[in-house]
C-alpha cells in the first residue's frame, strides 16, 4: 500500500513538473544581462539592431550600453561616434548633438573628430529646410559649420561644410527677403528698407543680393527719395547688369525720368565707393 502510495505521489510530482515547464518554455525566459556580456558582443547587438533589424532606438540605447559598461575603453569610443550616427539618421537631433559633442568633449583628438564635429553641423543643418523655421537653428548650423571648416580643412568633411555653410547663409538672407517683400507689398516702405539693407551689407555674396537692390529701387522711389534709388540702380547695373532684376529696375528708374547712377552720400553711396575699389563684391 505504502509502495502504491510512494508511485502516485511520483506521478504526481512529474506532472506538476510537466506543467511547470509548459508554462515556462525556454523562449520564455529572460535574457541574460548585458553586464553578462563583453563589449564587443554588446556593439555587435547594436550593429546588428541597426544594420539588419534598422532598429535604430534599440540601437543607439545598446551604443550607449557600450559606453557605460566599458567606459574610456575603445570599444565605448567607437560606440560613441556610431551613437551619434544612429540618432542622426533616427533624426533624433537633440540626442544626436548631445552624443556629437560629448564626443568632441571627450576625444577632441581623435580621427573621428571631425566626423563628429559635423554630426553636430548636420544635426542643425537638416532642421532648417523651411524659411519659416526659427532662423536661431540657421545660425548655429552656421556656427557648426565654420567650426568643421576653420579646425578640420584638410578633412573628407570641409568640402561638403563649405557648400552647407553657403546653402545656409542664403537661407538666412533668403528669410530677411521673405519678411522685406512682406512689408513692400503692405506699403511699410521703411521697414522693408531695412530687411534689404541687411540682406545688401551683411549678406552680398548670397543669390538674393539683385533682388535686394531692386526691391530698394521699388522702396525708395515709393518713399520719393530719388537718390538713393538711382544709386542701388547703379550698383544693380554693374554687378547684376544682364539679370532681368536689373532690366525691370532700368525700367522703373525711367519711368521717373531717372537714370541709375551714385547720388549723395547714403549707405549705398558707400556701398557704392566700396564697389568700386573692388572691396564689395
Amino acid at each position: 500500500m505504502a509502495t502504491g502510495s510512494r508511485r502516485i505521489g511520483a506521478v504526481a510530482a512529474i506532472l506538476v513538473l510537466s506543467l511547470t515547464a509548459a508554462c515556462d518554455p525556454i523562449g520564455s525566459r529572460k535574457p541574460p544581462p548585458l553586464e553578462s556580456y563583453d563589449a564587443p558582443t554588446i556593439f555587435q547587438m547594436a550593429e546588428t539592431k541597426l544594420e539588419k533589424d534598422r532598429d535604430l532606438e534599440e540601437a543607439a540605447r545598446l551604443y550607449g550600453e557600450v559606453e557605460r559598461l566599458f567606459p574610456y575603453s575603445e570599444w565605448a569610443k567607437r560606440a560613441l561616434i556610431m551613437q551619434a550616427y544612429t540618432y542622426h539618421q533616427a533624426k533624433d537631433y537633440e540626442n544626436a548633438r548631445a552624443s556629437s559633442q560629448r564626443y568632441i568633449d571627450f576625444y577632441p583628438a581623435d580621427e573621428d573628430a571631425a566626423y563628429a564635429q559635423y554630426l553636430l553641423a548636420l544635426s542643425y543643418y537638416d532642421q532648417i529646410d523651411l524659411v519659416g523655421r526659427d532662423q536661431g537653428l540657421t545660425f548655429q548650423a552656421l556656427q557648426a559649420l565654420r567650426t568643421v571648416i576653420e579646425r578640420y580643412p584638410d578633412s573628407e568633411y570641409a568640402q561638403s561644410a563649405i557648400l552647407k555653410f553657403d546653402l545656409a547663409f542664403n537661407h538666412l538672407a533668403a528669410k530677411e527677403m521673405e519678411v522685406g517683400r512682406f512689408y513692400l507689398k503692405r506699403k511699410n516702405y521703411s521697414a522693408a528698407v531695412n530687411r534689404f539693407r541687411v540682406v545688401v551689407e551683411d549678406f552680398q555674396t548670397t543669390t538674393h543680393t539683385a533682388e535686394a537692390l531692386y526691391r530698394l529701387i521699388e522702396a525708395y522711389l515709393a518713399l520719393g527719395l530719388d537718390s538713393e534709388a538711382q544709386t542701388a540702380g547703379a550698383i544693380l547695373g554693374h554687378n547684376f547688369q544682364s539679370t532681368d532684376w536689373y532690366a525691370d529696375g532700368y525700367k522703373l528708374l525711367q519711368a521717373k525720368g531717372l537714370e541709375p547712377e551714385a547720388k549723395g552720400d547714403g549707405w549705398l553711396s558707400t556701398i557704392y565707393r566700396q564697389m568700386i575699389k573692388g572691396e564689395w563684391l
